[in-house]
């Protein structure tokens, strides 16, 4: 299904005149963004476009539209952290593909984060010691962080460093967002630790993470590369986690977790993992056969086609394009794209790359994580704007209650 509509398609979807389509860009029903092959024009949002002919379709009823707002038409949030045009992705009207050539993730933060300078990314000290001598140190968060530092480097202690700094960490509320963006700033970096990038020494966050992973400067390149275009994509399920947290005050690092933690399932974030399960399939068996036992029994292949890039994740081609990965995975990709059409996304790349450098084994997870909280930290910033508690209302569905006994009847039943 296509992304964008033309001005002409999206009045012949809903009937209506040009002048109705342009008053629903200006109220927001419709977003709006530009025509890459014509810059005197303009393309509609077609989810947009599609919601309200549904709603045109099944009535206006309270319970008619809450129901379709979160499963028909999905949430529709106003932002302007990235959206996409012409199947490409754009961070704040920059092409992610072009950006990614040059850019760093520090000045993919600091455009997400609209930062007045670009942030260092850098993670502050943590020493393992004792917890006694921890709680001696007088900071609240400094006892679980320091026993979250005598954890190896990995998932586990991305995930536990960010709990306990969101059981101790400060509301967002009332502070100013040079504030949110030095804290943020941190967040990235712990977590970039976390997932065993070295110290910091005032290099970019790419090459600390080269180096800590024992890996040249070519690969850190195309590390940089992965986090630029992995860092933000819309409104995903984690981005909207993270704003539901956002808009009840939590902290920074709460919302961080939760949309990690949303993140990490296997059906988002953690697809990569999915795609490593079938490239150790075709380690063992050859890409022929695996390929032919998925399509013989009509199972889908991990890691091929997206339901926003119908003509190909544009991210994965620019990954693809700077490695060669290894024979085996080169073969499955040729074989799935000539027997099924589904180009690869970034999930088969970002695996991919992994196998060719022969990363730690979550890597693919790790870097997309680290990317993804830049993106995550600007919606949370963002939903701070909106000064109200995201809190859709439930249609209930259950056995109906019990009514309640009157004491007054039962009362008299026991002295009859």
């Amino acid at each position: 299904m296509a992304t964008w509509m033309t001005l002409d398609e999206a009045r012949a979807v809903l009937g209506v005149r040009a002048q109705t389509i342009y008053a629903y860009v200006s109220r927001g029903r419709i977003g709006v963004g530009p025509n890459p092959q014509d810059s005197r024009r303009s393309l509609y949002r077609a989810e947009d476009v599609n919601a309200l002919r549904r709603r045109k379709e099944t009535g206006r009823t309270r319970e008619t539209l809450a129901a379709t707002t979160l499963f028909g038409a999905e949430p529709s949030v106003p932002t302007s952290i990235s959206t996409f045009a012409g199947g490409r992705p754009f961070y704040r009207g920059v092409d992610v593909v072009e950006l990614a050539a040059t850019a760093t993730l520090e000045d993919t933060a600091r455009l997400l984060w609209d930062a007045a300078e670009t942030p260092r990314l850098a993670r502050p000290a943590i020493t393992a010691i004792t917890a006694s001598a921890a709680n001696a140190a007088g900071t609240p968060a400094a006892a679980p962080l320091a026993l979250v530092a005598t954890l190896p480097a990995g998932r586990a202690r991305a995930f536990a460093e960010l709990a306990a700094l969101a059981a101790t960490g400060h509301s967002t509320r009332g502070r100013v967002a040079r504030v949110l963006v030095e804290e943020a700033s941190a967040l990235v970096g712990r977590l970039a630790g976390a997932f065993g990038a070295a110290d910091d020494d005032g290099s970019p966050l790419h090459e600390r993470l080269a180096r800590g992973w024992g890996q040249s400067r070519a690969v850190a390149t195309l590390l940089r590369k992965t986090l630029v275009l992995g860092a933000d994509h819309e409104i995903t399920a984690s981005a909207f986690s993270a704003r539901i947290t956002a808009s009840t005050g939590a902290s920074l690092p709460a919302c961080l977790l939760a949309g990690l933690a949303t993140f990490s399932g296997p059906l988002h974030g953690d697809a990569t993992g999915r795609v490593r399960t079938l490239f150790d399939e075709v380690e063992r068996d050859g890409a022929d056969a695996v390929v032919d036992r998925y399509l013989s029994a009509a199972m889908p292949i991990p890691g091929f086609g997206h339901h926003i890039y119908p003509d190909g994740d544009p991210r994965a081609a620019a990954l693809l394009a700077d490695f060669k990965p290894p024979a085996a995975i080169a073969r499955l990709i040729e074989r799935v794209v000539a027997l099924t059409g589904l180009p690869p996304s970034m999930d088969v790349a970002l695996a991919a790359l992994v196998a060719r450098y022969r990363l730690p084994a979550d890597a693919g997870f790790a870097v997309f994580a680290i990317a993804r909280s830049v993106g995550l930290l600007a919606h949370a910033m963002e939903q701070l704007d909106v000064d109200s508690v995201i809190r859709p209302r439930g249609r209930y569905t259950g056995p109906s209650a019990a009514q309640a006994p009157d004491p007054r009847r039962a009362r008299r039943m026991k002295n009859a």
